[in-house]
């Protein structure tokens, strides 16, 4: 870790020619930057799996920054799961996002994993200490919790079961974010919990991750996002103003890093870092 804390970009595995030459290249710019790891999703439903583990060691190579792949559980097998664990290692991969995931299309029940916290306690049963484990953090609550304390019940289990450190989901009010993480605190949970930065590019697609993840998007920021229409260069200069703000306020009230979602883009995520190097705030 360096020593302004942990900073990490997110991609997702790509499909096809297209999305791959716009993966590496992007992946290839923000290298630059010197980030403590790439992390690579499941895809959707677990959709991209077989790419995950791939697309990791693709980065590796390429780049020299270590690849983390995430893994999700739900509608997964024991023996599936096992047989993952076993290539990661087998390819020297030591560090791990474990969630829970969605449901995938057309699968009724959850297979043989409810719950991240089943999945972290299966990962050390089968790998002991091998693996640093990542999971998710929700400050502002996941859409399927009815309480902060269920919330908050559900997180601890999670870091009592073996986990090591956090990402959260996106967010774009601070407060949430530090009265989950006081929260955390009070009740004994002290890991590292990085918050989850989404850069902001378009205004309907934001909506829409948001919607999907149950994010909050407040009203002040939706309502001048619609003022600028279809001009998406104001939407990202005004998005790049937020979003950098956003970070300041987190890494000064103490945040131990960011992890930027990519969409496997580089443009807007390298504009962030600079501007937050030009707060003297440097990324890596």
């Amino acid at each position: 870790m360096n020593p302004h804390g942990t900073y990490s970009f997110e991609f997702f595995p790509p499909i096809g020619e297209v999305q791959t030459a716009a993966l590496y290249e992007a992946a290839d710019q923000l290298a630059a930057l010197q980030p403590d790891f790439f992390s690579v999703t499941y895809g959707a439903g677990g959709g991209t799996r077989r790419h995950t583990l791939e697309t990791v060691l693709e980065l590796q190579r390429r780049t020299g920054v270590s690849g983390v792949p995430h893994i999700s559980c739900i509608g997964s097998s024991r023996r599936r799961i096992r047989a993952v664990l076993d290539d990661f290692q087998a390819q020297g991969i030591r560090h791990v996002v474990a969630l829970r995931g969605d449901l995938p299309s057309g699968l009724a029940a959850p297979g043989e994993f409810r719950f991240a916290t089943e999945l972290v306690e299966f990962i050390r049963r089968h790998s002991g200490d091998y693996f640093h484990i990542e999971v998710a953090a929700y400050p502002e609550v996941h859409p399927q919790s009815v309480r902060f304390s269920d919330e908050l019940q559900h997180f601890r289990l999670k870091v009592e079961a073996g986990a090591n450190s956090a990402i959260t989901q996106f967010f774009f009010n601070p407060d949430a974010y530090f009265r989950f993480t006081d929260a955390c605190r009070q009740c004994g949970v002290d890991i590292p919990i990085v918050p989850g930065i989404m850069p902001i590019t378009n205004c309907e697609r934001l909506v829409r991750f948001a919607g999907v993840c149950g994010a909050e998007i407040p009203r002040w920021l939706l309502y001048r996002l619609r003022d600028y229409g279809d001009d998406r260069k104001a939407i990202q200069d005004f998005g790049l103003e937020v979003v950098a703000d956003l970070c300041e306020r987190l890494l000064q009230g103490g945040a131990p890093g960011l992890h930027i979602y990519t969409l496997n883009r580089a443009r807007v995520s390298v504009q962030l870092c600079q501007a937050l190097t030009a707060r003297g705030l440097p990324f890596g």
